[in-house]
């Protein structure tokens, strides 16, 4: 491909060569450096004044596109192309490099075939590669000391590793950074923070490389355990709720006990005067039994059974007749008749006298 390509420039060389020997121009503005990304794209440009005949791109030493005064770009591959622009009486030249990869970094060169008018700059081709952090969050206790590991791999070239947190970067006292070779020509970087936690906080391990627009990033979350701290704090809580509990229920249990009593007390004094009342009506009402007891004997109607104590002493003694006179006027139908000669003496009565009980009676006559 490249004796294609210079079989196809040379001749186009030497024929723009021989007007260039009457006419005077120059390179007013070459190219500059360039750093991009692995795949992406890289531009140059070259800037001619008037008179220019043939400007002719070189890529590490060996021409790539050639641009005629006459034709315009002449382009023998898809990775490089370019774009042209007049501006007065100049002419700028930007070459396109499509794809890039690590191996095109190197030199790229303008020239227009005049001696010392070429003017040249170097294109670098960096790899950006992975960076992580094995533990997402981590969590740690009050004065624990903890190591954490940031890992670059793939890198080209080897990236400047930091460390941030609460976006303020970490003194690099605190952290070390080893970088080895990897393969197909990149490179690896291990990072280590040391750090002794206070509070729960975001760390960031940032890679940076030039050709970077910001750093690669990636982050840790440290979650601060103080269960400790808390357990204390609960337990002095959780004793303080006791004692509290204790105070509060000894002083329910008094009031309790005080209202216990006194409903005790209002029982028994309750029941107490209940009892008295209910002696005072017994006693009330026995008394008026026996004063309506009283009252029905007193004038109640006469016994008719009731035998005089005449007839009981003449049954008793021989010397005083009988009177069947008086016996058979108690039978007759008169009830209410009374006998005049002998007073009559109506003796006390007992209430619980039995049936039909037989009197002795010892009657003194005058």
């Amino acid at each position: 491909m490249e004796s294609f390509q210079k079989s196809i420039l040379l001749p186009l060389i030497l024929t723009a060569s021989l007007p260039g020997l009457v006419f005077c121009y120059s390179i007013t503005k070459g190219p500059e450096n360039a750093t991009v990304l692995a795949g992406s794209e890289a531009r140059f440009n070259c800037t001619v004044s008037a008179g220019w005949k043939i400007l002719i791109w070189l890529f590490q030493g060996s021409p790539v596109l050639t641009v005629l005064s006459s034709q315009g770009s002449v382009e023998t591959t898809e990775r490089f192309s370019s774009r042209n622009y007049t501006s007065g009486d100049e002419f700028t030249s930007e070459l396109i490099i499509h794809n890039t990869q690590l191996g095109d970094s190197g030199r790229i060169e303008c020239s227009i075939q005049q001696p010392s008018e070429n003017n040249f700059a170097f294109l670098s081709v960096q790899v950006n590669g992975s960076l992580l952090i094995k533990n997402s969050t981590l969590t740690v206790k009050d004065n624990q000391t903890i190591e954490i590991v940031c890992e670059a791999l793939g890198w080209a070239p080897a990236p400047d590793i930091s460390w941030m947190t609460n976006d303020s970067l970490i003194d690099k006292s605190s952290y070390v950074t080893q970088q080895s070779p990897g393969s197909h020509g990149l490179h690896n970087s291990l990072s280590t923070l040391t750090l002794t936690p206070r509070d729960t906080e975001v760390l960031a391990c940032l890679a940076d490389i030039e050709a970077l627009p910001s750093p690669q990033n990636a982050t840790v979350t440290l979650i601060f355990d103080n269960s400790d701290a808390e357990n204390y704090y609960s337990e002095d809580n959780r004793s303080t709720w006791v004692i509290v509990l204790a105070v509060v229920l000894s002083f329910l249990g008094i009031v309790l006990l005080v209202v216990v009593v006194v409903v005790a007390v209002r029982c028994c004094l309750k029941r107490r005067g209940s009892t008295y009342q209910n002696e005072i009506r017994k006693v009330s009402a026995e008394k008026k039994k026996e004063g309506d007891l009283e009252n029905w004997q007193r004038s109640g109607s006469e016994n008719l059974g009731y035998i005089p104590e005449e007839l009981w002493n003449t049954e008793q003694s021989p010397g005083i007749a009988s009177l069947p006179p008086m016996i058979s006027r108690f039978a007759g139908p008169d009830y209410n008749l009374h006998i005049s000669s002998v007073p009559k003496v109506r003796p006390q009565r007992r209430t619980d006298y039995l049936v039909n009980p037989k009197k002795i009676r010892n009657v003194t006559l005058v």
